[in-house]
């Protein structure tokens, strides 16, 4: 990873492996449609309302922060991705997946069906985009996958396999399903393996997260 220099406005952009995929062909098929904006780098606990030099200064300190160098792991960078909200809304979205943690006995299976709450003015609402779902340790699951939503992109990281050391996995869909290993091995002397589950509103922008524990039984 590296950091820009962020006294002049610049705008680094990389492809992602699909991206490269896109441009090799030449036929055109390479188009940006979509684009989204984050803040990642930003910690807003810096701004200061009693900075002695007055107002003009209050973000100074945010302002003078390094800016992260683009990299193409959409499952780690643009986890804070701005959003455009109905003029007067007086609540941010939150997300509610029913649990505040999980705990999944070996081979036992979980469906979760994610809301969207203080959404578009309705108490709940799923979004029309589906929600993004990352295990942080997909080797804990005999079966981590979605449905709900029929897109491309949404096509392509259902049928992801993780390899080598790339042990996470994202999905997306308007429902979650998971099934805890059976695989005893991955255990060792433990009894239980933990990860966790974050889980994203793509339109808009709300995210949870939350742990997810496997218990051994056999």
């Amino acid at each position: 990873m590296g950091y820009l220099n962020n006294s002049v406005v610049t705008v680094d952009a990389i492809l992602t492996k699909k991206g490269r995929e896109l441009l090799a062909r030449g036929d055109g098929s390479f188009k940006i449609t979509q684009f989204a904006l984050s803040d990642d780098e930003i910690d807003y606990t810096l701004y200061n309302p009693s900075h002695p030099s007055g107002s003009a200064f209050y973000g100074e300190a945010i302002e003078n922060m390094p800016v992260l160098e683009a990299f193409p792991d959409e499952t780690q960078i643009m986890k804070y991705k701005l959003t455009t909200l109905p003029r007067g809304t007086a609540k941010l979205p939150i997300l509610n997946v029913g649990y505040s943690s999980i705990s999944l006995k070996q081979g036992a299976s979980l469906a979760i069906t994610p809301e969207t709450l203080n959404y578009l003015g309705a108490t709940n609402v799923f979004e029309t985009g589906g929600y993004q779902a990352t295990i942080a340790d997909a080797r804990l699951f005999g079966a981590f996958s979605a449905t709900g939503i029929a897109t491309a992109e949404a096509q392509r990281l259902n049928s992801t396999t993780t390899l080598g050391t790339n042990v996470s996995k994202t999905v997306i869909g308007t429902t979650l399903n998971l099934r805890a290993t059976t695989v005893n091995t991955l255990f060792g002397s433990r009894t239980t393996l933990q990860t966790t589950l974050t889980v994203i509103g793509r339109d808009s922008g709300a995210r949870v997260s939350i742990p997810v524990t496997i218990t051994k039984t056999n």
